[in-house]
């Protein structure tokens, strides 16, 4: 079935995207095609002689650099070519609809068309983010809400494959609904991580502090949050146009070191938790993994003074973290059907995961 593959491919490709999105921005690349959708006037990045004299021509004073060219054009094919796969996903969950309102058959869980509608809307506004990434010379406001875009077209996409595919039948289901409100506050919270993550990134912040657990040799350093949090501002500078001063640096570091503190308690109590309730130890022993890897990336990061690869594979740890959380969101979630006082499905519930998903 076309709809499944699609369900399939499309969280992949957007790990992927995610990804090299990440790596575009640690190799500076962001500014290596100066306007879009294309690159120098052109659909490739220019690296011959004539297509770099060419680019010259075009953008006078323009330090062109084929590479970065490159690694910019790549990530947009990929996001381009997830477009596609996410309008495919988009038309098929509409139609099915269609065909279900036909025949007068509601079944639980068909909110598909609902989701996939969401996915186009988060698409543009994703594609405009792109733009304006460049547009607006990498302002760490628009390239933080690029990042974050990334990350909820992930998570939806991800929340919809596996409600094609994961069969929720052996989950204590009484039990396990006692911590839904506890995983929906875990992706709020891991959500903010990831904001502030990728704050630390736009703003190049990740080694303003070279120690840890301290930050020069102390646990409070000289911090400006005013400064170093203000949204509207450009790269590198304070709201006045004036050089970002370090302790606006230092306190974005020490904010996302606190941030990681506390979504490593609040994850790790409610891992342990969820590893006690039958049907979703697996998710949650995922998850509880996968944070352990995440917070020993971050401090390696920081020990071995960022090295590319370390801090590209910092940024596909919260892809593969948020996703463990919404997998964990849905394991606990009641499903349509499901009477959670005897904890017994109904007829509807027994037709399946692919019918009977609801979350």
């Amino acid at each position: 079935m076309m709809y499944r593959k699609l369900l399939l491919l499309a969280p992949l490709l957007t790990i992927i995207v995610v990804v090299v999105g990440a790596y575009t921005r640690l190799t500076d690349s962001g500014l290596g095609c100066p306007d879009w959708p294309g690159c120098y006037g052109q659909l490739t990045a220019p690296d011959t002689a004539a297509e770099i004299a060419r680019a010259s021509e075009r953008f006078p004073g323009a330090e062109i650099d084929p590479f970065k060219g490159w690694v910019e054009m790549i990530h947009r094919y990929l996001a381009m070519s997830l477009g596609l796969l996410i309008l495919g996903i988009a038309v098929i969950a509409w139609r099915n609809r269609l065909r279900q309102a036909a025949s007068a058959v509601r079944l639980p869980g068909s909110d598909a068309h609902w989701l996939g509608t969401g996915l186009l809307l988060l698409l543009l506004v994703q594609a405009m983010l792109g733009k304006f990434t460049v547009t607006l010379l990498l302002k760490p406001g628009v390239v933080t809400l690029h990042l974050l875009g990334g990350m909820l077209i992930l998570s939806v996409l991800f929340r919809m494959a596996i409600g094609e595919f994961v069969d929720r039948s052996r989950v204590a289901v009484e039990r396990a609904a006692r911590l839904v409100p506890w995983v929906a506050g875990g992706i709020v919270l891991l959500i903010g991580q990831i904001i502030l993550g990728g704050w630390v990134s736009t703003n190049y912040a990740a080694l303003t502090c070279l120690d840890f657990p301290t930050c020069h040799g102390t646990f409070l350093p000289p911090m400006d949050f005013q400064h170093g949090f203000h949204v509207l501002r450009d790269l590198g500078e304070a709201p006045d146009g004036s050089p970002l001063s370090h302790e606006s640096l230092n306190a974005i570091q020490w904010a996302h070191r606190v941030g990681a503190l506390v979504i490593t308690a609040y994850l790790g109590v409610l891992g342990l938790f969820a590893l006690r309730i039958p049907g979703v130890s697996v998710a949650a022993t995922a998850m509880l993994l996968l944070l352990v890897a995440q917070v020993t990336i971050g401090i390696l990061n920081v020990v071995w003074l960022l090295p590319l690869w370390l801090a590209t594979l910092h940024n596909f740890g919260a892809a593969l973290l948020l996703c463990s959380v919404v997998m964990l969101k849905f394991m606990v979630t009641r499903p349509a059907g499901v009477q959670v006082r005897t904890g017994q499905p109904t007829n509807e519930a027994r037709k399946g995961p692919t019918q009977a998903v609801h979350a």
